[in-house]
């Protein structure tokens, strides 16, 4: 077992399916010769050299449509837009061909391309830098949406999204890249795409969150003295269903806690699956706690925005007491 942080874990899952299959390339903005801007793909130029580790120009449109073609020519390109914010230039490649080629060609074509973005906000970058918008690509058919919480669950989601048959856009939340380590296994291992995980086991009530939020969870439930279940979803997008139902039958009660806008964001959908699932099973109203809908504002109000321990222990109060 090595000790890793995030970026560590990814960097170590990028190295070892490279060195698996000569298929898989890396290519974007800065990721060979500096490392990438969070240096997660650092050592990687001077190891598999320049053919496969691709310093591209700054036109993220080009990066996907490019990696797009890779993959339908047999390869399995890992595309890096560099921040959250830059992902809107590739829209169009990302939601009109890659999720669409499958189905456009008949299964005669498909596009396993996996697109690792930093995502989230907590590190004072500037506007265009904190962006969280998962709920946008869970909402396209044919792309499957990652985004971990912790270094092993980081190695084992991206080995899995990388052998994906399908495009996968992996989200990295960048508030956690260097927040704490773990044990990871050094050998390959996967973790199934579509499968939450149970972080903490409880029976008075279910809080569903993902991305850096699982951290500020784990925060308000050591304060707590209430039986609380905390489920890590891991993946938005197929989103693991009877995992959120069988908690909430169980205890009664649920929170959702996520970074990004309340309004259209995943916590809606979370709620609205509990409520077709597990009407008769509730106690009190599923509560959100999310960020707000504003623009992410800059630096000296931007963990105000954030979910943070205090407001996710008011919901879990107001939960209680309805």
């Amino acid at each position: 077992m090595a000790n890793l942080n995030l970026v560590q874990a990814i960097n170590l899952a990028l190295i070892q399916e490279m060195e698996k299959d000569d298929r898989v390339l890396l290519l974007g903005e800065d990721v060979g010769i500096n490392g990438g801007v969070f240096r997660v793909t650092e050592g990687l130029h001077a190891r598999f050299g320049a053919r496969r580790v691709v310093d591209t120009p700054l036109a993220e449109s080009g990066i996907i449509g490019t990696s797009i073609g890779l993959a339908m020519a047999g390869l399995r390109p890992i595309p890096e837009i560099q921040f959250d914010g830059f992902l809107g230039p590739a829209y169009d490649q990302i939601c009109s061909h890659a999720a669409r080629m499958r189905t456009r060609t008949r299964g005669a074509f498909t596009v396993p391309l996996t697109i690792r973005v930093p995502v989230g906000g907590g590190i004072h970058a500037p506007e265009l830098h904190s962006d969280s918008p998962e709920a946008i690509y869970a909402h396209q058919p044919g792309i499957k949406v990652v985004m971990p919480s912790s270094p092993y669950d980081a190695k084992g989601l991206l080995i899995s999204a990388i052998r994906d048959p399908d495009p996968v856009i992996f989200f990295e939340p960048k508030r956690v890249y260097r927040a704490f380590r773990e044990e990871v296994p050094e050998d390959e291992y996967t973790i199934p795409i579509g499968k939450a995980r149970v972080v903490c086991e409880g029976t008075e009530l279910t809080i569903v969150s993902w991305g850096s939020s699982v951290l500020q969870c784990m925060e308000s439930i050591e304060k707590s003295s209430r039986s609380i279940e905390l489920i890590d979803l891991r993946t938005i997008f197929p989103m693991d269903l009877e995992a959120i139902e069988a908690s909430v039958r169980k205890t009664g009660r649920c929170v959702v806690v996520h970074e990004a806008p309340r309004t259209g964001g995943m916590g809606a959908e979370v709620a609205a699956q509990i409520m077709e699932r597990c009407f008769l099973y509730l106690e009190a109203p599923v509560q959100r706690v999310t960020g707000f809908d504003t623009i992410m504002p800059y630096y000296k109000l931007e963990l105000n925005y954030m979910p943070d321990a205090n407001r996710i222990s008011g919901a879990i109060e107001d939960v209680f007491s309805f």
